[in-house]
Parts: structure tokens; sequence; C-alpha cells
């Protein structure tokens, strides 16, 4: 099947002077003046198309290009309709946070994993927390332990910036 841009010359548009005919049902009807393709088309009520302008004569499709049009849109809207974004939701902590607001974050993170989304858990360090970071650190090696099974893990710890992002698996 043929992918037809919106800057396609059909009918009297087609400035060549011959051009290889494709009949609508694919069989090749060799190379024609543009002229006798043209009627060769209104004799049949249907479109002459130029599908390939580069190539050494032009090609040109008789089709109606009309409903063409309108499958090739409808087979767009179909493949767009069965993408999956990808969203990645992010989920701050900090070093100091308390048992119970972690239980709820990790809470959260689940429910994004289940949804299927990416998921980065930020540790946000303020002042002379940034001189030990180690203690934050553990907060996300124990949320990467908690998600190992259900997520893969990524950590990523910068001198600035430490965060974790998890993948949900693929079932």
């Amino acid at each position: 099947m043929f992918i037809i841009s919106d800057k396609v010359r059909i009918n009297e548009k087609i400035r060549c002077k011959e051009c290889r005919v494709i009949s609508e049902e694919g069989e090749q009807l060799g190379i024609l003046t543009t002229i006798e393709a043209l009627k060769l088309a209104e004799e049949q009520e249907l479109d002459l198309v130029e599908i390939s302008p580069n190539a050494a004569p032009p090609v040109c499709k008789i089709m109606n290009y009309g409903k063409f049009k309108y499958e090739q849109t409808r087979k767009m809207k179909e493949a767009k309709k069965n993408q999956k974004q990808v969203v990645l939701k992010e989920v701050k902590v900090s070093a100091r946070i308390d048992s119970h607001d972690l239980e709820t974050k990790m809470g959260h993170v689940e429910k994004f994993l289940e949804k299927e989304n990416k998921v980065k858990v930020t540790l946000t360090l303020f002042g002379r927390e940034r001189m030990h970071a180690e203690l934050g650190i553990g907060t996300l090696e124990m949320i990467a332990e908690k998600f190992i099974e259900i997520a893969d893990v990524e950590k990523k710890y910068r001198e600035k910036q430490k965060h974790l992002i998890l993948t949900p698996k693929k079932k």
C-alpha cells in the first residue's frame, strides 16, 4: 500500500509528458502519455494519482483518491489509538521522612506502577543534610528493595541529584 502525502499531484495537476501507469487492481498498464492515462482514468470514473514523482518515468496509479485518503486517515487514527504513552510520575522524599509518610509515598508509587507508569523517586536534601547524604540514600535503597519484584530499578546517585527510576516489568 502506498502512503501519499498532502502534496500529491492528481489528474490535471500531473505535469510530466509520460508516466508509468498502474491500474486499480495493481497490474502495470505500461508507459503512457499523461493525456492517455487521464482519459483511461476518466473512462473508469477514477482519479490518476502520481505515486512516485522522482522515478524515471514517474509512476501514476488509477484509483478512487477520496476513498483512498479516507482509508489512510482511518488507519492512522487506529494506529494512534493503539499506542501507549509512557508517563513519568515523580514522588519526592526527604532524608528525615517519617515512616508513616514513607508508607503513604510507597502506596502512591505502587499505584503508579500498577497503571504501568514509570516512577521517579527523588531524594531532596536540605542544608547540612547534603553532608550526610547516606541517610537519604538508605531511604532510596529501602524503596528499591520493596519494588524490586514488580519493577526494574535504575539508581542514579549524582552529587546534587539522587533518584531512582522504577519501570514496571513486562508481564
